[in-house]
């Protein structure tokens, strides 16, 4: 896994529940495509147009729904991988 995916991994592992509930290999495939869309998603202003930022929340949702991520902590994983997203993207504007 590249860093960036194991920054967006560890964003949805945080919470022991969905690790137990979807298992390991689960969380890294769902890493993965998450790093993968929402790299191609962000620009360069996204974090300060809500709009930007609500289509990117409403992405990561659909893509845990795909892999069946537990829908009572999908809230806070978004949040997480959001968050995740607002670091990463710094550097990728960067390199």
């Amino acid at each position: 896994m590249s860093d960036d995916e194991v920054a967006f991994y560890d964003a949805l592992a945080a919470n022991e529940s969905a690790v137990i509930a979807m298992g390991d290999d689960k969380l890294r495939v769902i890493a993965a495509e998450l790093i993968t869309q929402v790299r191609k998603s962000v620009t360069i202003d996204w974090t300060l147009r809500e709009g930007a930022r609500a289509k990117i929340r409403v992405m990561v949702k659909r893509i845990l729904n795909k892999y069946g991520y537990p829908p009572d902590l999908q809230d806070e994983a978004v949040k997480t991988v959001l968050a995740q997203a607002e670091l990463l993207s710094a550097c990728w504007a960067e390199g």
